[in-house]
């Protein structure tokens, strides 16, 4: 079971991670969504989004400060999906694409919210006491 939870992390968590980091790599283009969306202050948005994920997504891959790290996830999925993915506005394969993107963030969310169910410190994580050998 700590085998399979560790996998589950640190493919969620570094998810969360290479998605914020490509906020920054794809400045402009993740601006230009968002602007084409009606996102308020999109040259704003888009880093904080790619803050949110990253530090999220480190501290779901890390084990630390994961109090926190799930809450930047859980807040940037609860205000991102409904802008980004408002399929019930979209018709013919936009409302498709829109939909199947607003449901992957719904489960995302759910898996997040699944870590907070989680006894801390998680194993193998930084947080984890460390045994001494001598």
């Amino acid at each position: 079971m700590i085998g399979a939870f560790l996998a589950g992390r640190l493919i969620v968590g570094g998810f969360f991670l290479f998605n914020g980091l490509n906020h920054f790599l794809s400045y402009a283009m993740f601006v230009q969504a968002a602007a084409s969306k009606g996102v308020p202050l999109p040259e704003l948005a888009i880093p904080v989004a790619g803050a949110l994920l990253i530090f999220g997504g480190a501290s779901i891959l890390l084990g630390w400060q994961t109090d926190f790290g799930i809450a930047a996830i859980v807040l940037f999925l609860a205000v991102v999906t409904p802008y980004m993915h408002d399929f019930w506005t979209a018709s013919g394969m936009e409302r498709v694409n829109q939909m199947v993107n607003f449901t992957k963030n719904i489960a995302l969310l759910g898996s997040t919210l699944m870590f907070a169910a989680v006894p801390r410190p998680w194993p193998y994580s930084v947080e984890a006491p460390r045994r001494v050998t001598v």
